[in-house]
């Protein structure tokens, strides 16, 4: 049997922050709270469990799954519901006394004075974009002397603005009258963010997309918002406390741990306002012009949530070459697409391709670990250009998720000097353990070891600038215009300067003008930048062989086992705090110049290939014949929101009508 409801006893935690009298006055109070969606549910059960007595509560929506992510109401059994009726029950469920008053179909025109009925306090929960009847409520709480108060969630934080009768009013303090529908959007945006703080660490700008009016947010900034504004509700209800309306904005950011009062004695009318205004349109303008992003598709069965996991597994240049075939009902083939002879750095009949497919191997397993599944696999032999494997996931018999799997999206290379913080002798026993008994690791730590690495690198960087054979592949995969590239490699990663990297994109345009800049300026900066500074900068340089090499008859397979160690290792170093830098380019051209046949047209280069092999065979053991993979490692400084990102999942799955590649 239930025990019964006593409003005393529910909220008898509040007193003390409130007094009981001021407990009781706020049961007798009504807020009208314009959406049930993100912010405005939350609004509703903050203020439900202070004790506010009455509500009016409007929304037209239902739940979909989109909302998981900031909605309260929002859960796998109220997908399809009304958020109206969602959100009065939870309520309800708080406070069975509460008095609601539900409006199914929102606020519109004709149902404005009905919604503010009785109202104490108008709150805000209107999507960002419903300007026209936002302006419309507002206006009309101020003819009825309703304070009204709008939080909106900016990232981790919440901008606030409140409004009380007297004082600077909606329109006065945004200024929409007479502005285009993008502008009046800015006006909003500035409005409720002038200091714009959230912009540290806006990752991704182009998800503001006011063309489909969408917004990123997040359940930080939502419950903030709900937080601040029910706290603004309480000294306005009960007279209690300074309050500071229009036009005083306040913004706070969770994330930088940062408060900033705004005083806009003219709101968005002064003139540094209009000066951002007008910047903040142009750039929207700019984004506009943008093609349109297609809408995401989402995986639905376990198959694609694994592939959809895995698709961040690393590949050269980020080519990910390859592609998967849905096979029966726990079943994958897995294409991979070998380049080897349009891409000089795929040596060895395309040894990186097959590292990065046993790495893709092993994320797939990892993946699949989640979903309860094991993982059979076999390489089925090469076809033209196509390597062929096939994927068997059988139900596991334990259940676990593999304790590496949530690493593999948040594994990145960083090419920027690291931390001087050496490596403890506990954490290289570890990622020697990550690789297995069929691979040995060798570690450079030491100052002078690490210079002789760097060298090495920087060696391999020098014939790679100047030679026109890899002129192409740098023109394909360097990303000019974009820090997230899904395609290939941002210019923002390579570790260069802002004036090299200017220079490096006008001389890329055309080989003769790169081929000019060398034969004038050398290739010392770029060298400097990208392999003496980082190689000097880490924990170490290591190389992995194999032990005993070559042990088993089909090179291809045992390349796969490798590129599944080497993932292990990877994304041990990840979870371990540490970077990892590739250094595959040395080994690229030492496998080159060991052949009879020159790698390139310039001589002078095949000469350096040569000498390459010489300061290859003081370094690396067994002068780098044996070695399968290399790198330095080490604490990044910072981390960086530039890197290669990867193709959408549904463009990695075949149609069935499509065989290969």
């Amino acid at each position: 049997m239930a025990a019964p409801f006593s409003f005393l006893a529910a909220f008898d935690r509040n007193i003390g922050w409130l007094t009981e009298w001021e407990q009781l006055a706020l049961r007798s109070k009504r807020i009208a709270i314009a959406g049930m969606g993100g912010v405005g549910g939350f609004h509703f059960l903050t203020l439900a469990r202070l004790g506010i007595g009455a509500f009016s509560i409007a929304d037209l929506d239902h739940f979909e799954i989109a909302n998981f992510n900031r909605q309260v109401g929002a859960t796998m059994d109220t997908i399809g519901r009304p958020k109206v009726d969602v959100l009065a029950e939870m309520a309800l469920a708080i406070n069975p006394e509460l008095k609601i008053s539900r409006f199914e179909n929102g606020v519109q025109d004709h149902n404005i004075d009905a919604f503010l009925a009785e109202t104490d306090l108008f709150i805000d929960g209107f999507d960002f974009f419903a300007l026209d009847i936002r302006r419309k409520v507002f206006r009309r709480c101020a003819e009825l002397r309703i304070p009204a108060l709008t939080a909106a969630p900016i990232g981790m934080g919440v901008g606030f603005v409140g409004f009380t009768p007297g004082g600077m009013d909606f329109e006065e303090y945004f200024r929409f009258e007479g502005q285009s529908e993008l502008r009046q959007y800015v006006n909003f945006l500035l409005g409720m963010a002038p200091s714009g703080i959230h912009r540290a660490y806006l990752v991704d700008p182009g998800r503001l997309d006011f063309a489909r009016k969408k917004a990123p947010s997040t359940i930080v900034g939502v419950q903030l918002a709900a937080s601040v504004t029910a706290s603004a509700a309480v000294k306005l209800l009960l007279k209690r406390g300074a309050f500071r309306p229009a036009p005083y904005h306040h913004h706070y950011d969770a994330f930088l741990g940062k408060l900033v009062e705004t005083h806009l004695r003219w709101g968005n009318a002064g003139p540094l306002q209009t000066l951002k205004a007008r910047a903040a349109e142009r750039a929207f303008e700019g984004l506009s012009r943008l093609p349109a992003k297609p809408e995401p598709r989402y995986p639905q069965e376990w198959r694609e949530q694994i592939i959809d996991i895995a698709r961040w597994t690393p590949s050269g240049d980020n080519a990910q070459p390859w592609r998967f075939s849905l096979a029966g009902a726990d079943e994958l083939i897995l294409l991979i697409q070998d380049e080897s002879a349009e891409n000089i750095y795929e040596y060895g009949e395309g040894q990186p391709t097959l590292l990065s497919a046993g790495m893709m191997l092993c994320s797939l397993q990892m993946a699949a670990s989640g979903f309860s599944r094991g993982m059979r696999w076999e390489y089925q032999g090469k076809s033209g250009k196509q390597h062929r494997i096939t994927i068997q996931f059988p139900q596991a018999n334990t259940a676990g998720q593999d304790n590496l799997s949530g690493w593999i999206p948040l594994r990145s290379v960083d090419r920027r000097p690291y931390r001087l913080r050496a490596l403890q002798k506990d954490q290289k026993a570890t990622l020697a353990s990550a690789l297995g008994d069929e691979l040995k690791i060798v570690w450079f730590e030491k100052w002078p070891e690490r210079l002789k690495m760097a060298a090495l690198n920087a060696a391999a960087t020098n014939i790679r600038l100047r030679i026109p054979e890899t002129f192409q592949v740098h023109s394909r995969i360097i990303d000019w215009r974009r820090k997230q590239s899904p395609s290939g490699i941002p210019a923002g990663a390579l570790g260069l300067d802002r004036a090299t990297l200017s220079i490096m994109r006008w001389a890329m345009q055309d080989w003769t003008r790169l081929h000019r800049l060398n034969k004038l300026a050398g290739t010392g900066p770029a060298r400097i930048q990208m392999d003496y500074l980082p190689g000097l900068f880490c924990a170490a340089h290591f190389s992995v062989q194999w032990n005993p090499p070559d042990s088993l008859p089909d090179r291809i397979v045992r390349l796969l086992q490798t590129g599944m160690s080497l993932q292990r290792f990877w994304l041990t170093a990840t979870r371990m705090g540490l970077a990892v830098q590739p250094s595959l380019a040395p080994l690229a051209f030492l496998h080159l110049a060991s052949l009879e046949r020159p790698f390139t047209t310039d001589r002078h280069m095949q000469r350096a290939g040569k000498n390459l092999r010489q300061r290859a065979a003081r370094v690396l053991p067994d002068g780098g014949a044996d070695t399968i993979f290399m790198g330095r490692v080490g604490y990044p400084a910072k981390p960086s929101p530039i890197r290669s990102t990867r193709l959408p999942f549904e463009t990695l799955i075949l149609p069935a009508d499509r065989p290969g590649l």
